[in-house]
């Protein structure tokens, strides 16, 4: 299927590996033009070189790093008209072990990286009636998991962004939706062992998801027959949530 989005410009942040490198992986199958971020130097140029992506060094929490992010890139690619916003989780906490610290910390990565970053990319998209913007949170947005404490309390906050921004923006010709990974195969889960049964309980595909499997997902929202998706939370969770 020609998706129709060749040539467009993209932004994907945290995507030197995971679940940020194949949404990158997917769009430069797709002829998109894209622009890699992530603190690590020498990762970021690597994977750049092996997506045929552009690979920018920054860590988003650092002052000023976004603004300096959007405006290179935007320099580099004549524009961004995608922009998926993914960004590490916070570290498993309980509510009694959690900081102040912790806490705007948490509020710092997860949503302000987010609004920034769409304050920035957002007047462009609008000026040429075309936009897309995804933000990689969890299904932590909507089902709490145990031990999650600061995810599950800022996650369905930034939902409730997402769904209020698509509402304005819509008229404009952008869509704005959140992505949601269940249990995913990535390299930091694979530094864990799990254990296979729990997993055949709780996934009903019986198996964990793939990097592909998500990527594959951002790279159709991205695309011009996408363009009546607007406001959502999708799931890519083999199942998992309970909730309808």
């Amino acid at each position: 299927m020609d998706l129709h989005i060749k040539g467009k410009r993209a932004l994907v942040t945290g995507s030197s590996k995971g679940l940020g490198r194949a949404i990158a992986a997917g769009l430069v199958a797709e002829g998109v033009k894209v622009a890699i971020c992530s603190r690590n130097k020498d990762s970021v140029a690597k994977t750049a070189a092996e997506l045929g992506a552009e690979g920018f060094p920054c860590d988003l929490s650092a002052e000023g790093a976004v603004e300096k992010l959007v405006a290179d890139v935007e320099k580099k690619l004549g524009g961004i008209d995608i922009l998926v916003s993914n960004t590490g989780g916070p570290p498993p906490t309980v509510f009694d072990n959690t900081t102040d610290a912790m806490w705007h910390a948490g509020f710092e990565s997860l949503f302000m990286s987010t609004v920034k970053l769409i304050r920035l990319c957002l007047p462009g998209m609008r000026q040429r009636k075309w936009g897309r913007i995804m933000t990689v949170t969890s299904v932590t947005g909507r089902e709490p998991l145990d031990g999650l404490m600061i995810s599950n309390a800022i996650r369905p906050g930034l939902h409730g962004l997402l769904n209020a921004l698509s509402r304005e923006v819509g008229k404009d010709g952008i869509t704005v939706n959140a992505l949601m990974p269940g249990s995913t195969l990535t390299d930091r889960l694979k530094d864990f062992p799990f254990d296979q049964e729990e997993v055949d309980r709780t996934i009903p595909a019986g198996r964990l998801g793939k990097p592909e499997d998500f990527g594959a997902l951002a790279t159709f929202l991205a695309s011009e027959q996408a363009g009546y998706i607007n406001g959502q939370a999708i799931a890519v969770d083999g199942g998992m949530l309970h909730g309808i």
